[in-house]
């Protein structure tokens, strides 16, 4: 499978990709919703991006509001292969020092109020997970950072909590004692919904603090991130422009056959309207007798 429109999720302080050309906006329909905002595609050379803000231009939006099944729907709708998520986290590790970026190829669910599939309404699946992150697209991202010589750390634990509160510090021993390697908001429900939407999902964690673990740092606070983010953004659309021209290479992973031994519903037992909503996935293993109306 070739490379098709990369998809770039820009979380907190990325709310747009300079140098894109020939740029428009468009805000397709989805059965979950409008996205967090207008999605934004364009391209730099002969690749196509569609990018996304996920908390709105102007950061509008909590973690827990965050219309994750609009967005993955609407960039799957867009014909996007391959999603680059950018997030700002918290270090739950001394060596992972404000400023570094983290590549992780783990995830542990703490979040408590959000949809985490898009399947339900009378149509079961359950998607492979115990890789959370897309390896291919992983590796291609630590390759270019390390050649930015941005300090970069390959692999680890990302532990999603539901926020918008940060830890207690009891808390945060509780995830260290998990093993986790950074904390942050955003990673769930992304990773599992692209997982079903068979796109490749990977993350650029760029660490802001020490969460509130370390007795010697500073206490987290949302003046300590945003010192941080500026310099984190810029870090990342630089490992964006570097990646890309890696990534024209046939894919070798398995993340665009997710759904194809997943659904278990018998297929004559689909109700319509949910074969309908969810075409869009399941329509390349379960084609529907229907034609989507367009109007």
């Amino acid at each position: 499978m070739g490379l098709g429109r990369m998809g770039i999720i820009g979380g907190s302080g990325l709310y747009a990709i300079e140098g894109l050309e020939d740029v428009r906006e468009v805000r397709p329909y989805t059965p979950f919703g409008s996205p967090s905002d207008a999605l934004v595609i364009g391209h730099i050379g002969e690749q196509e991006f569609v990018f996304l803000p996920r908390h709105g231009r102007g950061h509008r939006i909590t973690p827990t509001d965050i219309p994750v099944r609009a967005n993955i729907y609407a960039l799957k709708s867009l014909g996007v292969e391959r999603i680059i998520s950018v997030s700002a986290v918290g270090s739950m590790r001394k060596k992972i020092k404000p400023l570094h970026l983290v590549v992780p190829d783990q995830l542990i669910d703490h979040t408590k109020s959000r949809i985490n599939s898009f399947f339900g309404g009378g149509i079961v699946a359950h998607a492979g997970f115990a890789e959370p992150f897309c390896s291919d697209l992983s590796k291609a991202l630590v390759k270019a950072s390390k050649k930015l010589g941005i300090p970069t750390h390959r692999g680890g634990a990302y532990v999603c909590i539901e926020g918008p509160q940060f830890s207690t510090k009891a808390e945060s021993a509780i995830y260290r004692q998990w093993g986790a390697s950074v904390i942050g908001m955003t990673a769930l429900p992304e990773a599992k919904l692209a997982r079903e939407a068979e796109m490749c999902y990977a993350t650029l964690a760029f660490a802001t603090d020490y969460d509130v673990w370390h007795a010697s740092a500073e206490t987290v606070s949302v003046e300590m991130v945003v010192k941080n983010l500026a310099a984190n953004v810029e870090n990342a659309k630089r490992i964006i422009r570097e990646v890309t021209p890696s990534l024209t290479t046939t894919s070798t992973c398995s993340c665009h056959s997710a759904l194809r031994n997943a659904v278990i519903t018998a297929p004559d037992r689909f109700p319509v309207e949910t074969h309908r909503a969810l075409g869009i996935l399941l329509d390349k293993y379960f084609p529907s007798d229907a034609e989507t109306s367009e109007d």
